[in-house]
């Protein structure tokens, strides 16, 4: 997986400056990989991410196009903490047969599979769209963008946040999401009549209802506002419904 870079987090602070800033639980780490995400002080998205440990080293499993944004973020938040980050040259295998020595379960779904960290690449030939979009599964910069509330995207679904763990950037936003509101919008998957492409905008009787993302097939992905998604929706010159 040539998409993804492995961030290394080191010291005597790193396990508890991690879990200070991101949506999960990172002492899960004992147990496998933990999914989570970094949010703004707002609750949006910036990155989410795989978190494993060996011994009191902490490795982080990002998307490449996130890598050098969230190495940033996290060096601004070091302030007096006495840990060090630092980009490897690791790479990340993942597949859903059988898996290798080493591998992990991926903790979103278990129709995921297996990730592992190593020196070289032991992905097999998976159709990760179809899976994604069967599992209604965000991918970082398609449906996971900066605008995004992480449990519009369905993180808690996800195993992506946790809810008693504690402060966290971004926590008061996404607790108050999940305790005192109704979400009005989500991710979504939708039967699809007809093509159109990432990011075109759905609309119904005119009235803008959401946007298309991955498609597979007759099957899509799309974050629609719940209280308009009730009829046939167009998506430029495509037909769709929520399954």
């Amino acid at each position: 997986m040539t998409n993804r870079t492995i961030l290394h987090l080191s010291g005597p602070d790193a396990i508890n400056f991690l879990q200070g800033l991101v949506t999960n639980d990172v002492s899960k780490t004992k147990d496998g990989l933990v999914y989570a995400a970094l949010l703004t002080p707002k609750g949006k998205y910036i990155a989410d991410f795989f978190v494993t440990r060996q011994e009191n080293v902490l490795l982080i499993d990002v998307a490449t196009s996130h890598a050098a944004m969230l190495a940033q973020r996290l060096t601004m938040y070091r302030l007096r903490s006495d840990v060090e980050i630092a980009e490897t040259p690791l790479i990340v295998s993942r597949g859903t047969g059988s898996s290798p020595d080493g591998a992990l379960p991926d903790p979103r779904h278990t129709s995921l599979g297996w990730r592992k960290i190593s020196d070289n690449d032991q992905s097999d030939s998976t159709d990760w769209d179809a899976l994604r979009v069967a599992h209604i599964i965000p991918e970082t910069g398609i449906e996971l963008t900066p605008d995004t509330y992480i449990l519009e995207a369905g993180f808690e679904r996800l195993n992506g946040v946790d809810f008693r763990k504690g402060c966290y950037v971004g926590q008061e936003i996404a607790a108050r999401m999940k305790h005192k509101t109704e979400l009005k919008k989500g991710l979504v998957q939708v039967r699809l009549t007809g093509a159109a492409t990432v990011g075109t905008k759905i609309t119904t009787n005119d009235k803008p209802v959401g946007i298309l993302f991955t498609q597979s097939g007759n099957l899509a992905l799309a974050h629609l506002r719940f209280d308009r998604a009730t009829s046939d929706m167009q998506a430029g010159t495509a037909t769709l419904h929520r399954t």
